[in-house]
């Protein structure tokens, strides 16, 4: 929105004087210069331009001055905008990357993705405000992401552009093979196909403990049952209470069968149902202990629902304050001002000079 004020209107007094000037100076010109004992006969003389142009001369003395007036009343253009002064929450996102996010039965454009990929789609969205979500700005986001170990990938950050990179790095874990196609990190891939729950969320709270945010949250989804890691998700969740930090978790999928890619005999990739197992039972322990929310996802639309839920939930506070960008622009009248005036001038005493 813009806007337009005088700074110093105390100045435009001086239109008083200048129409009084413009007004005795009308009179003045209408004044016959030369007595003549008969004028009838210059009555039939044509009128030639330069004539015209005399009549306008004291309009253009007196239009400058005006424009100077005003341009000594300092006028000045400015942008009313509507700041808004925030203080966000802290928000810590646990994801699940373990060998169950690789089923595909999670829907994009028609398309089926594996679970992994949408919860980062819908991740993105609730972050950026993208679709139906109005983003987080102001928000400290951090990232865990965990299967058999837990990994603190991007500590609470204002940054969401580097935080978004580093999302698209999460992946699923493969194995390993040589030229014989054996698997060479056996051990390791068959760990990181598990789910330690309490080890992301001991994660989590650790990242969130020390931070003076006024709300400090997790966000964590899973599509499994704990089966790995070192703390257990009641000590986790007890940790998380003690500390202040609410859970808000998310089960993706459900309990039965789900399409898994896999190779079959001829190297083709095809898709086999293999059974899952949501522990709900978990999820919901650990949101009812800490005062979150369980929800739970079956599908991409689902899921987005859930996101829009807790960002309604986790709503900052936010104190507006109206403010104007002023810049000056008294120049753009003072010069065209003073040339109007140094042109009538130059005008009446040259060209159209007149006899007293």
């Amino acid at each position: 929105m813009n806007s337009f004020r005088f700074q110093d209107p105390i100045w435009l007094l001086l239109l008083i004087p200048v129409v009084g000037f413009g007004f005795l100076s009308m009179r003045r010109g209408r004044r016959s210069a030369v007595l003549y004992s008969n004028v009838g006969l210059l009555k039939g003389l044509p009128v030639t331009f330069a004539q015209r142009c005399k009549r306008f001369l004291p309009w253009l003395k007196i239009g400058g001055m005006t424009v100077i007036v005003l341009a000594l009343a300092r006028p000045q253009s400015g942008r009313e905008e509507f700041r808004v002064r925030t203080e966000g929450i802290a928000i810590e996102m646990c994801i699940d990357r373990s060998g169950s996010m690789r089923a595909l039965d999670f829907p994009i454009d028609g398309e089926r993705v594996n679970r992994l990929a949408a919860v980062k789609q819908v991740f993105r969205q609730f972050v950026a405000g993208e679709g139906d979500f109005d983003g987080r700005p102001d928000d400290l986001i951090g990232l865990v992401v965990f299967g058999g170990f837990a990994d603190a990938k991007c500590p609470p950050t204002l940054d969401h552009g580097a935080l978004l990179d580093i999302l698209d790095t999460v992946e699923i874990p493969e194995p390993v093979v040589d030229k014989q196609g054996r698997i060479i990190n056996e051990r390791l891939w068959q760990e990181e196909q598990q789910t330690a729950i309490g080890d992301a969320i001991a994660v989590g709270v650790d990242r969130l403990k020390d931070l003076k945010s006024k709300s400090r949250v997790i966000v964590l989804l899973s599509d499994g049952e704990s089966t790995a890691g070192v703390v257990q998700p009641e000590e986790a969740a007890a940790a998380a209470a003690e500390f202040g930090i609410r859970i808000y978790s998310i089960g993706v999928g459900t309990t039965g069968m789900a399409p898994y890619p896999t190779t079959d005999a001829f190297g083709r990739t095809v898709l086999q149902a293999q059974p899952v197992r949501l522990d709900e039972e978990t999820l919901k322990m650990l949101s009812d202990k800490t005062g979150g929310r369980y929800f739970n996802a079956q599908d991409t639309e689902a899921l987005t629902e859930v996101y829009a839920e807790i960002d309604r939930l986790e709503k900052t506070e936010t104190e507006g304050r109206l403010y104007t960008e002023y810049r000056e622009i008294f120049q753009w009248l003072m010069l065209p001002g003073l040339a109007c005036v140094v042109l009538q001038t130059m005008l009446t005493a040259t060209r159209f000079r007149g006899l007293p």
